[in-house]
């Protein structure tokens, strides 16, 4: 071979050799293409099952908030929620998941059908149970939530990271954050509730029996009390007290800040029945907590919960009527006026007190049974309990840090807020100061509204009372009812908390005995305004206050008002809003 020939194949060589390379290259990307299309065309066919899941979802979701049978809905919703996440769950989706944009929509959309998943096939099925199931529905919920709940706080976490990605189109967006709303409450609370059913040993509550017959700012007169037992998700009752156990007249041992005794004088601390006048449920829990354990028995308590009879009407709805070992039957429909006021007519409190104290342990220990038991509506039970914690019927308090850390902020924490960022809330308070009854029949109005001018913001509260009786009716009322030293004769002091950071700049009222007892006093980080209103039958009142705050961040105008029998509606205007 000829020197020429041999210089001839040494470049072809390198160059069919490039060749070759070429084409494996080409032959790589076309693969590549192939498998992402493929990967595409799988996950869109995924994507369709996800949706449909979802859509059928919230279809059946909806038909339960419609009032739809929740045992006949569940297992359809279980299917539909258990189909969804199962399509998203696939491992090609979870590959798709990492390319830039599209990614975070499939992530939302993962995220948001496993999260119905869990809560509906981890949590609410095995609660809800079938034939087969074992144990009351506080065992089956202990051992759901106990299951479930690193599960639910993973996923609430994720939901909450993805909501804010910028690249989420508006269905998915929309779909994410109405997911995330409902695991943002929801997840905290199951991660909780393990440690509150008693999943690490038994634990103790307090539960308060408030009257709002007679009114206090948070609820009413706390003079019926009951320890629950708590243990492995199993509950029972312990010892009951009321009124006549403790030593009224002689104070209990708890930190409370000179303002608040300013403002309710010694009686916040030494009288039982009064403990709840302060509108902070942590200060009345832990002087609840302090009575009982001076007075009753030494018992390790960890929470105190509040209920009184408009919350016990909404649960009620959800057991349904419940007889009595007196052979009486308790309904959504008589529980408010029989407990707060058709009782004190059959027996005389002042001669028979332990007559009505037996009625109301029987109440309390009837319908506690029928709770425990499980048998009741469940939709019905979460609406009643949610309805009236926003209303402050129900209250809680816990010195466990993760249990005060869930219901922090929360309504049911009994707590005003420290701060206007989210809210700015202003509080109006009904104190009943004669130890009547009277609240029954009393009516009341509040109002709140906001205006802006020249970087001042004006927040005006009114607080109006009404007793719609005429003298001779007020005087027929049974001598408990009246009061228990003016005899048809009443007196209110009334409290209005101005938003933090403002300044108390008019209090003004209407009545012919009217007045301001302190103005010059700040509580929970408020300024406050109380009033002192005597009234008779047939009397109308009202007090107003003035705030004012400068250059101040405000958020949206909130008022918060006592739980009354005959209340109406809180009303605000929020001129300054947007």
């Amino acid at each position: 071979m000829s020197a020429a020939s041999q210089d001839a194949q040494g470049i072809d060589e390198p160059r069919s050799g490039r060749q070759r390379r070429r084409r494996r290259i080409w032959t790589v990307v076309i693969l590549i293409v192939i498998a992402f299309l493929v990967a595409v065309c799988w996950v869109g066919l995924r994507a369709i099952t996800v949706k449909n899941g979802l859509v059928e979802s919230q279809d059946l979701i909806a038909e339960i908030q419609g009032g739809g049978d929740v045992n006949d809905v569940l297992p359809e919703l279980s299917e539909s929620a258990a189909s969804a996440g199962a399509a998203a769950s696939d491992p090609v989706w979870w590959v798709m998941e990492w390319v830039p944009v599209v990614g975070d929509n499939l992530r939302g959309v993962r995220l948001a059908a496993q999260s119905l998943d869990a809560l509906v096939n981890g949590v609410a099925l095995p609660v809800m149970g079938d034939e087969d199931s074992k144990g009351s529905i506080t065992e089956r919920l202990l051992d759901a939530t106990d299951d479930q709940a690193q599960h639910v706080t993973e996923l609430a976490d994720g939901l909450e990271s993805v909501s804010k990605s910028p690249f989420l189109v508006s269905v998915v967006r929309d779909g994410v954050d109405q997911v995330d709303e409902v695991m943002s409450a929801a997840a905290p609370m199951i991660a909780v509730l393990p440690t509150l059913l008693g999943g690490d040993g038994e634990r103790n509550y307090l539960l308060v029996f408030q009257n709002n017959a007679e009114t206090l700012a948070l609820g009413g007169s706390a003079a019926a009390q009951t320890l629950v037992k708590v243990d492995g998700g199993s509950i029972a009752i312990g010892a009951q007290g009321d009124s006549g156990n403790y030593q009224n007249g002689v104070a209990v041992d708890v930190d409370v800040p000179p303002s608040a005794i300013e403002l309710y004088t010694s009686y916040l601390v030494d009288h039982i029945n009064t403990s709840m006048s302060r509108p902070d449920f942590p200060t009345a829990a832990k002087i609840m907590r302090a009575w009982w354990q001076r007075d009753i028995a030494d018992d390790e308590i960890t929470g105190v919960i509040s209920i009184d009879p408009l919350a016990l009407s909404r649960i009620l709805k959800a057991t349904g009527p419940i007889e009595l070992a007196s052979g009486e039957v308790l309904s959504e429909e008589n529980a408010v006026s029989l407990l707060l006021s058709e009782v004190y007519g059959r027996w005389d409190s002042y001669k028979e007190p332990e007559l009505v104290d037996g009625f109301f342990a029987d109440t309390a220990a009837a319908v506690f049974d029928k709770i425990a038991s499980g048998d009741f509506d469940l939709k019905d039970m979460m609406w009643a309990i949610t309805e009236s914690a926003s209303q402050g019927s129900v209250l809680a308090w816990s010195d466990d840090a993760q249990v005060a850390a869930a219901i922090d902020g929360e309504r049911i924490s009994g707590v005003l807020p420290t701060d206007n960022s989210d809210a700015t809330t202003v509080g109006i308070y009904f104190n009943n100061s004669n130890g009547s009854k009277i609240d029954y029949f009393t009516e009341t109005a509040t109002t709140a509204t906001a205006t802006c001018e020249a970087g001042d913001t004006t927040f005006t509260a009114t607080g109006s009372l009404t007793l719609p009786l005429t003298q001779r009716q007020a005087e027929a009322l049974p001598r408990y009812v009246q009061s228990m030293t003016f005899g048809a004769r009443f007196r209110d002091w009334i409290f209005i908390y101005g938003p933090p950071g403002t300044t108390l700049t008019d209090a003004t009222f209407n009545g012919d005995e009217v007045s301001v007892m302190h103005r010059d006093i700040d509580d929970l980080g408020r300024p406050v305004v109380a009033f002192e209103a005597w009234f008779d039958p047939g009397d109308s009142i009202d007090v107003t206050a003035t705030f004012v705050g400068s250059d101040g961040d405000y958020g949206p105008l909130a008022l918060q008002t006592n739980p009354m029998v005959r209340g109406e509606k809180p009303v605000v205007t929020d001129d300054c809003a947007g």
